[in-house]
């Protein structure tokens, strides 16, 4: 090999390696505007699939009167659904405006435009003090720098549902593991008590 056409391969190859290892920032709304900082995702945008979506609804035990915040709703289909099948309220927070505006359409289509919203915000600002159930399909990091913040803010006896993920020490009040296309799926609940979780 000569030297030129190595020189050539070896800027492709740093090229290449800049392109898959670099972090590309996602801007909340709250983090649009100069100098604003940019919010970190708290988990890649994977559908959380409907059987799984109605299986954390129904361990939540979900009602008219519920007030459900997903943070992260990706395309909103849990808000959505807690309104469809109970008539629950809900809000969707993402911080991809592709997502948002995806949740609002589908919520206009399945003519539950009128009982939920969506936000697009970072998870970690988001005032969560009206919901009585938060959802969740995070990380488990992502579900432990939250834990303070839902801790803190919800009301005695919110409910709290993590798909996958558990909130570290924190003991939920059931767990539920099922199969679903070959994948074993878990969930997580917990209830507040009052007690800010650090």
């Amino acid at each position: 090999m000569d030297h030129k056409r190595g020189s050539l391969i070896a800027i492709a190859m740093l090229s290449i390696a800049a392109t898959v290892w670099t972090p590309i920032p996602v801007v909340s709304a709250q983090g649009a505007g100069p100098g604003a900082p940019a919010a970190q995702s708290l988990a890649p945008y994977v559908p959380t699939p409907q059987i799984v979506v109605d299986r954390m609804l129904e361990l939540a035990q979900i009602t008219k009167d519920d007030v459900v915040y997903d943070l992260g709703c990706g395309d909103g289909r849990i808000v959505i659904t807690a309104a469809k099948k109970y008539g629950a309220r809900g809000v969707g927070v993402d911080i991809d405006p592709e997502r948002v505006a995806e949740s609002e359409a589908n919520a206009k289509r399945d003519g539950v435009d009128q009982l939920v919203t969506f936000k697009l915000q970072d998870a970690m600002t988001v005032d969560v003090s009206p919901a009585t159930v938060v959802t969740l399909y995070l990380l488990s990091g992502s579900n432990l720098k939250l834990r303070p913040i839902l801790t803190k803010q919800l009301r005695l006896g919110s409910r709290i549902v993590s798909h996958a993920f558990s909130m570290g020490d924190w003991e939920p009040e059931k767990v539920e593991t099922f199969e679903e296309n070959g994948f074993t799926r878990t969930i997580y609940l917990w209830r507040t008590d009052g007690t800010v979780r650090p």
